[in-house]
């Protein structure tokens, strides 16, 4: 074994196994927030529109969250395989390994752990990430990876992605992410929107922002469900070929935007085929004509010192 530029070529930093994702752990974490506190606040709520509530801004603050959290998943392409490969270059060992693809809107994550963990005299838990925002170098960071000496299962589907790879599958997931991330932020937006609205007297207006909202929900997984028809990449691993699918936050993205239209379509059902209905569920009124209906009797106030001076008799009655 030589060293390369001053280093081993063998990955000499400590490796550590694949982790949950910090960003998207933050968007869980205030999102439970704020479920907590209105939790809290719950029991102050009286009668039957306890529960309307707690449906209601439970469903919200779900929507919500599933839109922002997507953007920081990497399941929206995966691919995972149990194979037979060589480990490293420059060497005829070979390995028992589990390897898998996952495809995000920024970039993609590669995952290899050995089955067992420990082979080779070594610890083989890898968890490497490769992403084409805006503001990063895909094709440096693969250069970088080349320089630390990734096992060779990393190093070939990372490679599939590089922009001179002949796959082309750069340029159609990077173009993918990059617009379905954006709608999926203009998503999030007539989301607030959409809850400021419905909590006012303009239910229609809610309504029309909450379908606009499973609009641009569906945009985006259309736009990332358009590099579909161009052929993937066969990968071959050693002896078994990866095949690659889509992944939950695919799925649960495409889940939320049919969700908020079937909601946002019933609000402007109703509002124009029963509104009084609708402001009754939504705000929870009952109007004071229908509490004279349910028997109340009038409170009846007498002053009798206005009758000994004289005074016209007044009588104060009201409804209780």
């Amino acid at each position: 074994m030589t060293l390369w530029n001053g280093v081993l070529p063998f990955y000499p930093q400590p490796r550590h196994a694949a982790g949950f994702s910090v960003p998207l752990l933050i968007v869980i974490l205030v999102f439970l927030a704020l479920a907590a506190s209105f939790l809290l606040i719950l029991p102050g709520i009286r009668g039957h529109a306890r529960w309307f509530w707690l449906v209601r801004v439970l469903l919200s603050l779900f929507i919500g969250a599933e839109i922002v959290a997507v953007h920081f998943s990497a399941e929206w392409f995966v691919g995972r395989v149990n194979t037979s490969t060589s480990y490293k270059a420059f060497s005829a060992a070979r390995i028992r390994a589990h390897v898998g693809l996952h495809v995000g809107l920024d970039g993609i994550n590669i995952t290899l752990r050995g089955t067992p963990v420990h082979q080779l005299n070594e610890t083989i838990d890898y968890n490497e990430q490769f992403t084409w925002r805006l503001d990063e170098d895909y094709a440096a960071e693969y250069a970088r990876a080349l320089e630390k000496g990734l096992p060779d299962p990393v190093l070939y589907l990372a490679e599939k992605f590089t922009p001179s790879s002949p796959c082309g599958l750069y340029q159609q997931y990077h173009l993918a992410g990059h617009y379905a991330s954006a709608t999926l932020w203009v998503a999030f937006c007539f989301w607030l929107l959409s809850n400021a609205l419905l909590s006012m007297p303009a239910p229609l207006y809610g309504g029309l922002a909450l379908l606009t909202t499973g609009a641009f929900a569906l945009f985006a997984v259309f736009a990332f469900a358009s590099v579909s028809s161009v052929p993937f990449c066969r990968f071959r691993l050693g002896s078994s070929a990866l095949t690659a699918h889509y992944g939950a936050a695919f799925w649960v993205t495409l889940a939320t935007g049919i969700l908020c239209l079937l909601l946002g379509g019933a609000v402007v059902s109703l509002h124009y085929a029963r509104p009084s209905a609708l402001r009754i569920l939504l705000y929870r009124r009952v109007k004071n004509r229908s509490r004279q209906a349910r028997g109340a009797s009038p409170f009846v106030l007498d002053n009798p010192l206005h009758r000994r001076c004289g005074a016209p008799h007044l009588k104060l009655s009201t409804n209780i």
